[in-house]
């Protein structure tokens, strides 16, 4: 198998309310849309964010486990500036992000601050001055 993502799908309680977000707030464009049912978008070379309305997720992988909480992981969105932070989280917040957590300076080095999309997924927004932070730059 080779080392590689090809799609993250998140599967979301109201498609269109995620579709606002992701291409009205944040200015993405779809690449393919079925209504009621799924939007795929570019979010990288060879790379896809699908968001996939939640009973047909469901129909086809299985029952979602729900509790409360934070969903276990991060999309993390790099950038090389903390000035790009900051317009990245201004942008979430104008998009209708909530909540949104201010970037701070983190022990690592990095800056980074949080958004949540209209299901709770957290967006991590960074500039990581390590050479792995580097290597995910456009």
């Amino acid at each position: 198998m080779d080392q590689r993502i090809s799609f993250l799908t998140l599967a979301v309680r109201d498609l269109e309310a995620s579709r606002r977000f992701y291409v009205d707030g944040l200015g993405w464009a779809p690449d393919l849309e079925v209504e009621g049912d799924v939007v795929m978008v570019s979010v990288g070379q060879h790379v896809v964010l699908s968001l996939w309305d939640r009973d047909h997720f469901e129909a086809e992988v299985g029952p979602i486990a729900v509790g409360d909480g934070v969903p276990p992981f991060t999309i993390s969105h790099n950038v090389a500036t903390e000035a790009e932070v900051d317009a990245v989280l201004a942008t979430a917040r104008a998009a209708g992000a909530d909540p949104v957590h201010d970037a701070v300076e983190r022990e690592w080095g990095g800056y980074t601050g949080y958004f949540a999309d209209p299901d709770g997924f957290r967006w991590e927004i960074a500039t990581n001055p390590g050479s792995i932070g580097q290597k995910v730059l456009p």
